[in-house]
Formats: C-alpha cells, structure tokens, sequence
C-alpha cells in the first residue's frame, strides 16, 4: 500500500513539474519574447516555484524510494537490466535538469538576458517530458 501511495504522489508531482513547464513554454514565453518582457517569466516563476520546487524534491524522494525498491544492483551499472537502465537515464535527465537551473539562476536570471533563458526553459520542459516519457516506459514494460 505504501509504494502505491509514493507512485501516487510521484505521478502527482510529475504533473505538476512536467505541466507548470508545459505552460511556462507555450503560455508565458511566446509573449515575453514577443513583447521582449523579462517580468513576465519572472512573474510565472515567483508563482511557480512555491509548487513546482517542493514537487520536484518530492519527486527526487519519492524517485530515490522506488528506485532502491525496484533495484537490487544498482551499482553494477548494469543498463541491460530494465529498471536500471530506466533509473539511470532518470538520474542522467536530473543531473542535466538541476545544472541548468543552477546556470539560469546565477548567470541568466541575475543579467535579466531573456533569449539565453527561453533556451533554457525549452530544454528544461523538454527534460520533463522526458521524465514522463522514461517513466511510463520503466511501468509500461519499456519503450526503451
């Protein structure tokens, strides 16, 4: 019961990250770029980031959870093993999610430079959706 419920909110908090930045790309960027408006992406961000931070630490926690649950040799870096491959190609997906935040947050965002950060929004929506695509193929049986 209790790994239903960690699924649960793992899917929850993926819907939230994956579809805050759904909207941040198709919704909030287009305009910012067009009207070359920098308070409109930090507007969405200031309301955003109360969500869509602590889900994406529950998703780390949750993610961490599962993983030591579904793996047995994890670190045999074994990627003909199903779940591991899917693992590591999550782990892969934060690591480049987490740099290009870190990036965009003290070199972008700090010199209001819009046209940098919509490329960073791409590939961190891209990421997400990534996210969502690895996990259903680690629960689906793999499309990977």
């Amino acid at each position: 019961m209790l790994l239903k419920l960690i699924i649960f909110l793992h899917i929850i908090c993926a819907t939230i990250w994956t579809g805050g930045h759904l909207i941040l790309s198709f919704g909030f960027l287009p305009k910012a770029l067009s009207k070359n408006d920098f308070s409109i992406i930090e507007q969405f961000e200031s309301r955003f980031e109360r969500i869509g931070i602590p889900a994406l630490l529950i998703l780390v926690i949750t993610g961490i959870y599962m993983a030591i649950i579904y793996t047995t040799d994890f670190f045999e870096f074994d990627i003909s093993n199903h779940q591991n491959k899917h693992i590591y190609i999550k782990l892969l997906l934060l690591l480049s999610t987490v740099l290009l935040a870190v990036h965009a947050r003290f070199f972008l965002i700090p010199k209001k430079k819009l046209k940098p950060l919509a490329y960073h929004i791409g590939l961190v929506t891209l990421i997400a959706v990534l996210f969502v695509f690895v996990g259903f193929s680690l629960r689906s049986g793999g499309l990977l």
